[in-house]
């Protein structure tokens, strides 16, 4: 693997002993060859536990990558297209003016209803049949289609109940017989992660701060945590519940690197004999679908069908599409280069720092040949 994985290593090397990071995995394919399977850390600060390959981090929203990755494979499939409403598939949706609510629309964030109850609690978000009546009987906050607004929990069930009604599998069997195991990492990517499995897991801390969150004034009448109230929060005490490691909670994932970034490979190219989707689809899906100004988060966004456009360090990357996790986390694709990428790890950060300092190590001994 040469020089970016020396280089990604010594990066890694750093931030562990400067107390940056404890835990950390970077994985890198080009064209579908590996070039970098660099980890640093321990794993669980309490045992000394060091990180490996296949260590698994609970790291939020990358996991949208792999849901995403499951409902274009059955527009492939032919189950349904982007512009088919997501009330023909199911049809308890269609309630409170959502019945023309399209799969695009869950896919690039301008469907409407990022909002969870504002009672939600870890026992109602660990609760499918919950969290799938509470979007029956949600309100869109704009006109769909019209506007983009991250939809930070609900995508998850959004995009996990169309895949359910569409093939008539639990979405934890669809992940794993439809992707995780055919990329050969089936104990790498999870959304509920069984007991038997945990092993493996690493354990998420808080990393320092200087926001003092109690003493804060904060409206629960606020977009953002009205999409994500405070008891669901991503915060290390969240993601280390057992109730969340358990549960199908399939806007985030318990995911290593280097599956993470098989996957995008797989997405890319053919690899080991393995494409998840047709070139054809994943060409529409890495096409800017909406963009816009964030009404959730305020921020500019631009996505394609369930990625988004750029990478926390450059945000006008138009060739470069996945998903960030709360945290400091990114997995994704960067199509010019070929290249399939992904940061896990186990300090919950509120900046992408040491991401940026991988990443433009990594870029610059590829670009340097």
């Amino acid at each position: 693997m040469g020089d970016a994985q020396q280089a990604v290593q010594d990066v890694l090397d750093e931030l562990v002993t400067d107390g940056v990071e404890q835990g950390v995995q970077v994985a890198a394919l080009v064209d579908g060859a590996m070039v970098v399977d660099a980890v640093a850390g321990v794993a669980d600060p309490a045992t000394g536990r060091r990180v490996q390959p296949d260590t698994v981090f609970y790291n939020f929203s990358i996991g949208k990558g792999a849901l995403a990755t499951l409902v274009h494979q059955q527009v492939d499939a032919g189950a349904f297209g982007y512009d088919t409403p997501v009330a023909q598939l199911w049809p308890e949706f269609a309630r409170h003016g959502k019945q023309a609510i399209t799969v695009r629309q869950v896919l690039d964030h301008t469907a409407g209803v990022p909002g969870l109850p504002p009672d939600s609690t870890i026992d109602s978000i660990t609760d499918w049949t919950a969290m799938v009546a509470a979007l029956e009987d949600a309100e869109p906050w704009w006109e769909p289609g019209t506007k983009v607004g991250y939809h930070a929990y609900t995508f998850g069930y959004l995009a996990g109940e169309i895949v359910r009604r569409a093939t008539g599998r639990p979405l934890a069997q669809v992940l794993h017989d439809d992707l995780a195991a055919p990329i050969g990492h089936p104990d790498e990517i999870w959304f509920g992660m069984p007991e038997s499995a945990r092993g493996s897991l690493a354990v998420l801390t808080d990393a320092p701060s200087d926001v003092d969150w109690s003493a804060m004034e904060i409206s629960p009448d606020e977009p953002m945590f009205r999409a994500a109230p405070l008891a669901v929060f991503p915060t290390a005490e969240l993601g280390n519940d057992p109730r969340v490691i358990g549960a199908d909670i399939p806007a985030g994932g318990k995911v290593s690197a280097r599956a993470l970034a098989r996957m995008y490979a797989s997405l890319l190219g053919e690899v080991d004999g393995v494409r998840l989707l047709s070139a054809e689809r994943f060409r529409e899906a890495t096409t800017v679908s909406s963009s816009g100004p964030d009404q959730v988060y305020g921020d500019e966004s631009s996505w394609g069908l369930g990625w988004a456009a750029g990478v926390p360090w450059d945000e006008q990357a138009r060739s470069v599409f996945g998903m960030a996790g709360a945290g400091g986390s990114w997995a994704g694709v960067d199509l010019d280069r070929g290249l399939a990428f992904a940061v896990t790890k186990n300090v919950l950060s509120m900046d992408f720092d040491a991401l940026t300092r991988v990443g433009r190590t990594l870029l610059a001994e590829l670009d340097r040949g």
